[in-house]
């Protein structure tokens, strides 16, 4: 099934169990949720001020000196925005509720921010959650509207989030969530880390309950590739096996561009 796109505390590796410790209830809650929203993506109108957009911000550690490999970062984070959408605080009674579903009742956006050094150091003060993957590590925070925005986070460069493509891990987790990226489209590592977000969302609101219960308990996994015509053309085709992005245009790519396609059968 392919959906459309709206637009794009912890330290917790990779594979790790996170923390504060999770209840299923909350987490079944959070799944609820992310399905009503996968329904009517794109449904929703911006407001008419733009300083009333909400938005899910996400900063890429990539430091000048030695920065990360790209499919490590977008894998960090994927898993870092499945971790905060999962996270008991997003839950009825939990201090990060009301952003949080005020956030899937607007249309949903992501926005990437490049940090190194001290606004990296600065960006873990600001609610929300860093993964890291072989050495790239990602912080996704709680969505907010841009009015509201911590200017921890505002200062932040947009702009510069680029890093050269790579062939990624040759021995993926087994438990990962393959997300495959089309290539053609040739994004920014900064739109490609948004894009795999929605994915993400997408894939766990289709799937059972025990399926994400399972996934959650191993930190959220996640697998990015670079698809090639071929294999784009073959996931396509398989209909109810995959979940995809339908980009709403506003940066980067066409209108109604396809970004990323998660593989349903890969956790379930």
């Amino acid at each position: 099934m392919i959906e459309p796109d709206h637009e794009a505390d912890a330290a917790t590796e990779a594979g790790a169990v996170p923390e504060p410790a999770t209840s299923p209830v909350d987490r079944h809650a959070a799944l609820v949720r992310m399905a009503e929203a996968s329904d009517r993506f794109g449904s929703r109108r911006d407001p008419d001020d733009p300083g009333d957009v909400r938005a899910m911000p996400m900063v890429l550690h990539i430091p000048k000196a030695d920065p990360p490999a790209r499919s490590a970062l977008l894998r960090a984070a994927a898993t870092a925005t499945a971790l905060v959408c999962l996270d008991p605080r997003v839950g009825p009674d939990g201090p990060w509720h009301d952003e949080y579903t005020a956030w899937l009742d607007a249309r949903i956006r992501k926005v990437s921010r490049r940090a190194r050094g001290a606004q990296w150091t600065a960006a873990q003060q600001v609610d929300g959650i860093t993964t890291t993957v072989d050495g790239a590590s990602a912080r996704v925070h709680v969505p907010c509207r841009l009015r509201d925005l911590d200017p921890r986070l505002r200062k932040l460069q947009v702009e510069g989030t680029d890093l050269p493509p790579d062939d990624g891990t040759d021995a993926p987790d087994p438990d990962a969530l393959e997300l495959w990226v089309d290539g053609a489209l040739d994004m920014t590592v900064g739109k490609t880390a948004a894009q795999v977000g929605h994915a993400v969302m997408l894939a766990a609101g289709r799937l059972p309950f025990e399926t994400v219960e399972r996934w959650f308990d191993r930190g959220c996994p996640t697998d990015v590739r670079i698809a090639d015509a071929g294999r784009w053309s073959a996931l396509i085709v398989r209909g109810d096996d995959v979940v995809g992005v339908r980009d709403a245009g506003y940066t980067e790519v066409a209108p109604g561009s396809m970004t990323v396609l998660a593989d349903l059968r890969s956790i379930a």
